[in-house]
């Protein structure tokens, strides 16, 4: 018998023990209220899609969470915002760790070590604990069996204390000025107040005509009077490697609260402590011939006149409940739902060789799919690109692409679809979603955000994509990971998913979670995250573009993507 098998279920009146335990701190009167069920979990790695992450915190004691066999693995909590932890309850199937180490942070970057033990004893650990902080953490470092790393559940306890460790955003709304601002075709309206919009998709910049220089600065005003506990930077590529930041009460005369000359730029969540009315970022060292640039100048802390920015999303808890989805069982030769989806027509972009059509190019195939179909014909009047098969600029093939917009838009959630790619040089079949500030408030793409949960390009048969673009990683440069799938794309349907939530992005493949975005990583190694609002759904199948190639001598047209559902779960 495989293990796998022997590391089944538990019996049902065991499992029903486990949770009665789990439910009830020993100490009723020393330790605070769950405050784990149901959150935002991500780690290192799953056995499969049977044994996610979700399950060690879904207050259910048959289900669990498996690593795959292997030191190092680890497991992470986002309790929604910051609080006072004074119990952690491990209650671990036989695969267990000998030796792991229990950390809690305030922004998932620079932890704090509640428990270490290389004697762990297995079955369910009680441990009291102090700490405060609104991400908890297990690093684990040597299994305790051949197998890898299992919890029934990873519970914490303790009192959210309402905010950042009693923090308040003071920045946010609030009056800022500069040394110097751009606004040219390159950074238009790129002013101070940019930097306290809590924006991530917006930005502060000194003029491209006399702020390229040392020094440079950018200051808020509070307000009031304010004691500042916690400064965070995301700088653009144009960041000091040098820089104070600095307190006053007058505007005028400053004191300086912390400095350095060894800034890696990206984001920096630095602990402070000052008092004063005025916050000032003064750059003395610029990391490139640019001149200084942030995303965010956020201020934490007590007094002052803070203005309450807008509430984000509520994270959504997976696998969710279904909100939408189109099941594409209307009868054959039919079209696209018009209540869910919209045609968009006319040439692509990307140099893309295709003219969309007004639905021609997609219909229902009576058998519970929607095809959407490219093929050599046609568009007269059009332009295109110069196809390298005809030679002609006139658009010498069609496609079809759909989106949701102004028809459904949503923020997080689990989003799937069941395709059969489309496959054959010169082919670029995709399902994706973008920001719908595209269209509602006429925001130029990257600024937007994009998340392609699939992306296949003919030229590369075995492979699938999934990839994040913001304005500071686009393009070729996109944050993604691809998937070699060991067999054609096109051989066969397969469910393509993302996860998402406000701090994470876990991207599969008919269950294998084959790529996870942690918002503080990318944050500190490629720039801000642009994904806390709402987006909409897009599928089309292209024909050429600088990223598949043009079609050729090879090709074999037409191609059909073939699309069994779509569905969103919050």
């Amino acid at each position: 018998m495989s293990g796998r098998l022997q590391r089944g279920r538990l019996p049902l009146f065991v499992a029903a023990m486990v949770a009665a335990a789990l439910l009830v701190p020993t100490s009723a009167s020393a330790a605070g209220p769950l405050i784990s069920q149901n959150r935002p979990v991500t780690a290192s790695s799953s056995e499969n899609a049977a044994f996610a992450a979700t399950a060690a915190v879904d207050g259910d004691a048959g289900t669990r969470w498996s690593s795959t066999f292997s030191d190092p693995q680890w497991i992470q909590i986002d309790l929604g915002s910051s609080a006072r932890v004074d119990q952690v309850v491990l209650a671990w199937e036989a695969a267990s760790a000998r030796a792991y180490t229990l950390s809690i942070s305030a922004d998932g970057t620079s932890w704090q070590e509640l428990r270490r033990t290389t004697t762990a004893p297995g079955g369910t650990e009680t441990l009291p604990v102090t700490g405060t902080g609104r991400y908890v953490r297990l690093d684990l470092a040597q299994r305790a069996t051949q197998w890898g790393y299992s919890l029934w559940e990873f519970q914490v306890f303790g009192t959210r204390d309402g905010g950042n460790g009693g923090e308040t955003l003071l920045s946010y709304g609030r009056t800022g000025a500069a040394s110097t601002f751009q606004d040219d075709p390159n950074c238009s309206g790129c002013t101070p107040a940019k930097a306290f919009d809590r924006d991530p998709a917006t930005r502060w910049a000194t003029s491209a005509t006399n702020g390229w220089v040392d020094p440079g600065w950018i200051s808020v005003d509070l307000g009031a009077t304010a004691t500042i506990s916690k400064v965070v930077l995301q700088w653009d590529p144009a960041f000091a490697t040098a820089y104070r930041i600095e307190v006053s009460d007058n505007n005028s005369s400053w004191r300086e609260i912390y400095s350095t000359t060894t800034s890696r730029g990206f984001k920096e969540t630095l602990t402070v402590s000052g008092t004063g009315r005025y916050v000032r970022t003064y750059g003395t060292a610029r990391s490139n011939g640019y001149g200084y640039s942030l995303w965010e100048f956020q201020v934490y802390g007590t007094g002052g006149a803070p203005i309450t920015p807008p509430p984000l999303p509520p994270n959504p808890s997976f696998p969710g409940r279904l909100v939408w989805a189109d099941e594409f069982n209307a009868p054959a030769g039919s079209g696209p739902d018009a209540s869910k989806w919209t045609p968009e027509t006319g040439p692509g972009v990307n140099n893309e060789l295709q003219y969309y059509t007004n639905n021609n190019n997609a219909r229902h195939d009576g058998n519970g799919n929607l095809v959407l179909q490219a093929r050599r014909e046609v568009t007269p009047g059009s332009a295109c690109p110069v196809d390298p098969v005809s030679g002609s600029g006139t658009c010498q093939y069609t496609s079809a692409r759909l989106n949701t917009y102004g028809k459904f838009t949503f923020t997080y959630g689990r989003v799937e679809a069941r395709i059969k790619v489309s496959s054959t040089q010169g082919l670029w079949p995709a399902f994706w979603m973008l920001g719908a500030d595209f269209f509602d408030q006429r925001r130029p793409w990257p600024y937007t955000g994009e998340i392609d949960i699939m992306e296949h390009v003919g030229k590369e048969p075995n492979r699938v994509y999934s990839t994040l673009h913001a304005p500071a990683y686009f393009g070729a440069g996109g944050y993604g990971s691809p998937l070699e799938l060991g067999a054609p794309a096109s051989s066969a349907f397969r469910t393509f998913a993302v996860e998402w939530d406000s701090s994470h992005m876990t991207f599969s493949v008919d269950g294998n979670r084959f790529f996870t975005v942690d918002r503080n990583v990318l944050e500190t190694t490629r720039g801000p995250w642009v994904y806390d609002h709402p987006f909409f759904l897009i599928i089309n199948n292209a024909v050429g573009g600088d990223w598949p190639g043009p079609p050729g001598a090879g090709t074999q047209l037409p191609q059909d993507m073939v699309l069994d559902y779509v569905r969103v779960y919050q």
